[in-house]
């Protein structure tokens, strides 16, 4: 975290202004930066899947993968073969075919669990909390992971290149269920904190973050996004992830601090 973000985050959280982190991450790849900032309350982790209590580290919300749908998934990945991570509860599952991504998972928690087969029906019948799936591959393997769970009730996916120049050529896929995403979370941490969405002030960078930039009431893009991410937001920051200094700039710019 740059430290004019840190700054700006005690600042804030003086003025009695909630912060909460939405993000694409696990709980257990998230609460370490919760405590570095001493925030409370609510997180939204995995795009608003799964949202955790900061105190007491207990479960408020899980959106899981409904059986049904596990069922299309399962049948599509013992097609295509993909490396497959299963986020169940605040664990990541997976197989020796996911080795090679296990670094590149690590963004999201590094709290991992060993199975022998992920396709295996009876993997899934010990986890009923499945609130995501990231698969890894080639272009070939996901794309055929992509059409073959087109249109399927109760699942929502997206797809992208993996730009690491470790895993050239790798491609990636985030499936959860649908009807829930960081918009979702946003209307879900304004009713917590007593707040209308209106006055939620957001800031992203990514195609997950979309959804929270088209609802909350001001919304800022960092300057490396996607322009379909610049798109969706109101407002576009001169800060990007290498100068640092996107939450501050946000903040300032909305008047908070």
């Amino acid at each position: 975290m740059h430290p004019r973000d840190a700054r700006a985050i005690k600042e804030l959280l003086r003025k009695g202004v909630p912060v909460a982190l939405c993000t694409g991450r696990m709980f257990s790849g998230t609460r370490e930066l919760a405590a570095t900032f001493r925030l409370q309350g609510p997180v939204a982790c995995i795009d608003g899947s799964h949202i955790f209590d900061l105190h007491s580290r207990g479960e408020l919300s899980c959106s899981a993968i409904s059986a049904e749908a596990a069922t299309y998934v399962r049948d599509a990945l013992g097609m295509f073969r993909p490396a497959a991570f299963m986020f169940s509860g605040d664990r990541v599952i997976h197989d020796g075919h996911g080795e090679r991504y296990l670094s590149y998972l690590s963004t999201w928690s590094d709290v991992r669990h060993r199975v022998h087969d992920v396709v295996h029906p009876e993997t899934w019948a010990g986890e009923t909390n499945v609130a995501a799936l990231v698969l890894m591959g080639d272009e070939e393997r996901v794309m055929g992971m992509d059409r073959a769970l087109h249109g399927v009730p109760g699942l929502q996916h997206i797809v992208f290149e993996v730009r690491r120049p470790d895993l050239v050529g790798s491609w990636g896929m985030v499936l959860r269920a649908s009807g829930v995403d960081k918009g979702t979370a946003v209307e879900w941490l304004a009713k917590h904190y007593g707040v209308a969405v209106a006055d939620v002030v957001a800031v992203g960078d990514w195609l997950n973050d979309v959804p929270m930039l088209r609802r909350a009431g001001v919304s800022f893009s960092m300057a490396q996004a996607p322009a379909e991410v610049q798109a969706a937001a109101k407002f576009q920051l001169e800060a990007d992830i290498w100068s640092g200094g996107g939450v501050a700039e946000a903040a300032e710019r909305a008047g908070l601090i």
